[in-house]
């Protein structure tokens, strides 16, 4: 597959008063994860030039399904967050900075203003 799963359509509306395809998901090492382009709340637009505008669920699941080896996407890049979770993994990411990139940074320079302290203090 694509290595994704959608969301929406007519008689499955994701976003309220829109009938429109999200990406709920992206599967770890699949074809859309690997190319990097892709994220979930994406809204798909169109797939190899096919609008995908008031389909019902299956039928753009369909479309996704025979969409061949060269699959071309039109998206449409979420830009607010919506009321509730996009994704359907439960991992908890909040898209922000990994609580690690403040942490290690902050330990390290602590780590050495101790080190640099004990030296001092051995010296006098």
């Amino acid at each position: 597959g694509l290595g994704f799963n959608i969301v929406g359509g007519t008689d499955q509306q994701y976003v309220a008063n829109d009938n429109s395809i999200y990406v709920s998901w992206i599967k770890k090492d699949g074809a859309a994860y690997l190319d990097g382009r892709l994220r979930e709340g994406d809204k798909i637009v169109a797939i190899n030039g096919k609008d995908l505008k008031d389909l019902r669920h299956k039928d753009a699941v369909e479309l996704f399904r025979n969409a061949g080896y060269h699959v071309s996407l039109k998206i449409q890049r979420r830009l607010q967050p919506q009321n509730g979770p996009v994704s359907h993994r439960g991992d908890g990411d909040s898209g922000g900075l990994p609580l690690a990139a403040i942490l290690v940074p902050g330990l390290a320079l602590a780590a050495t203003a101790v080190w640099i302290l004990l030296r001092y203090r051995q010296r006098m």
